[in-house]
């Protein structure tokens, strides 16, 4: 902001902007790593998948967009594929306290995709300076009442595991996520949760020589036949107004 000397924004579209920071990284975030913490990956995966199923029913309540079947059938058949990935035949441990917080908090992920497209107007780096700052005050101070100890990390790996969360985990992603707010839909865009899974899985066979499954390969095949027929797929493709005409707001 300080480069581009871009100014804050005000009104209504700052109050947006502080909410939509407050779901992105104050609710989501702190009930996802606290759920992260007895809830096994694969359960969090198959959860959150649920986001694009519900992203368009809060977008249709909330009368940004139309409700979209096709985007609802794409949505159940790549979170079908999640399901197949991360439950294997031992099943999956359902621990309630945790189970709730990650159910929760695919709400507040669907919420703040959808404030992220209200807040469209505003350039991504404005959009994330003012919700990234919001987020990390209100964490900070949830950390505090819980008695939390802060410490830098000792350990070479989790130095550079910090590094990159910072810069490329937080700044970089959500400034692409941003920029693909302001072409896309709220529902499409929320398609993007259930291929983190599938990236997750790619990676992981790569960086740590985890063997690929059958299992996962075929998985993987279907969460992306359910977004492509949900979001990518021309004719699923329905016209997007220009981020100036979401909002009033000007374009800077």
């Amino acid at each position: 902001m300080a480069v581009f000397r871009l100014p804050l924004p005000r009104g209504t579209q700052l109050r947006l902007t502080l909410v939509y920071g407050l779901f992105t990284f104050t609710f989501s975030y702190a009930l996802m790593y606290w759920a992260l913490v007895t809830v096994t990956a694969g359960m969090a995966a198959v959860i959150l998948a649920s986001v694009p199923l519900v992203t368009p029913l809060l977008a249709a309540v909330e009368r940004l967009e139309p409700l979209n079947r096709r985007a609802l059938a794409g949505a159940f058949i790549a979170l079908g594929g999640i399901v197949w990935m991360t439950v294997g035949p031992e099943g999956l441990v359902l621990p309630l306290a945790g189970l709730l917080a990650i159910t929760v908090a695919a709400f507040t992920i669907s919420q703040s995709v959808i404030l992220s497209k209200r807040v469209a107007a505003n350039h991504p780096a404005v959009t994330n300076a003012v919700g990234m700052t919001a987020g990390a005050a209100t964490l900070m101070v949830i950390s505090a009442v819980a008695g939390e100890t802060w410490a830098i990390p000792q350990e070479t790996q989790a130095r550079w595991a910090l590094i990159y969360l910072v810069t490329f985990g937080s700044v970089g992603l959500f400034v692409l996520m941003l920029m693909v707010m302001r072409r896309w839909t709220a529902s499409a865009t929320a398609y993007s949760f259930v291929l983190f899974p599938v990236v997750t899985m790619l990676l992981e066979a790569w960086l740590t020589d985890e063997p690929l499954t059958a299992r996962g390969l075929t998985g993987a095949v279907v969460v992306m036949a359910g977004v492509w027929f949900g979001a990518l797929a021309p004719s699923a493709r329905s016209p997007v107004p220009p981020a100036g005409e979401i909002e009033s707001a000007p374009v800077r």
